[in-house]
């Protein structure tokens, strides 16, 4: 992601010098780096927030998959059925 964001503020720099180059004004100039600054921060913040969301799906789909509640097995793997519970041990 490191390599986007310089990127990012190259383009930030460069575009109002070429601006300014071609004859914009000053304040058109200075308006349109400071809508790319905004465009990029939020970009940025939603790189961040889908690289957070594909790593928790990642983690979540690695993890073992162990049942319902993690759990490890139903009921019958659980021991010995207990006296009195109204079911006869096997």
């Amino acid at each position: 992601m490191s390599d986007v964001v310089r990127w990012a503020a190259f383009s930030c720099a460069l575009v109002p010098v070429v601006l300014l180059m071609c004859g914009q004004s000053l304040g058109g100039a200075a308006g349109t780096a400071a809508g790319l600054v905004a465009l990029t921060c939020a970009c940025r913040a939603l790189l961040r927030q889908s690289e957070r969301t594909a790593a928790r799906a990642l983690a979540e789909q690695s993890a073992s998959h162990r049942g319902r509640h993690g759990r490890t097995g139903g009921g019958s793997h659980r021991g010995p059925r207990r006296p009195g519970s109204g079911h006869p041990l096997d």
